[in-house]
């Protein structure tokens, strides 16, 4: 039963380091291992049992973050309006895009491999080409439109609107133009 209890509170403590790291080194704010100790409430011993290096902390951070995108993106494959899943999924991760790339930077900054990253990345690539495949079934995107355009034009809101720290107002107007460009083409047929 202490044992149950002690891999509890390790538990426990794992999530609050995650949580307060990604806050730490998502935001941009003083971005160090005391902090993230700080924030979660626990000793920098504690981050460093869980963590043995800032990179392996960072990597742990950026998967989470992955993951939790990737169970996002699967949940919306049975929505209603697959045109509008999409498109508010894409609005979600360019939205999300800063603190994502912050995190990312600070990685490859600290010298870790990213492998697991890596993994986590392309889990959620599959994902959003899931729902471009539905969103295109039902009509409501190009058909003519791959997976890697799609993902290039992502990308490129992503780190468009991060790099000019757009206001809310801009951002979507910006995506609107983005979303214009994705719908059929007038008498397109639709995908099977």
């Amino acid at each position: 039963m202490a044992n149950d209890m002690m891999r509890a509170d390790a538990q426990d403590n794992r999530r609050r380091i995650l949580a307060a790291a990604e806050k730490v080194y998502g935001s941009g704010e003083d971005a160090s291992t005391e902090r993230v100790a700080e924030l979660a409430h626990v000793g920098i011993a504690t981050v460093f049992r869980h963590f043995p290096t800032k990179a392996a902390l960072l990597e742990a951070v950026l998967v989470t973050r992955l993951e939790r995108l990737r169970e996002q993106a699967q949940a919306l494959l049975g929505a209603a309006d697959p045109g509008a899943a999409l498109t508010g999924f894409f609005a979600h991760l360019v939205a999300d895009a800063a603190g994502k790339l912050a995190i990312a930077g600070a990685l490859q900054a600290s010298g870790g491999d990213g492998t697991d990253a890596e993994r986590a990345s392309y889990a959620l690539h599959a994902a959003v080409g899931e729902l471009l495949t539905r969103a295109q079934e039902a009509g409501a995107v190009r058909a003519d439109l791959g997976l890697d355009e799609f993902y290039a034009l992502l990308i490129g809101a992503s780190r468009g609107v991060a790099a000019m720290d757009l206001d809310e107002t801009a951002r979507d107007r910006m995506l609107d133009v983005v979303f214009a460009g994705l719908r059929p083409v007038d008498g397109e047929p639709r995908t099977s």
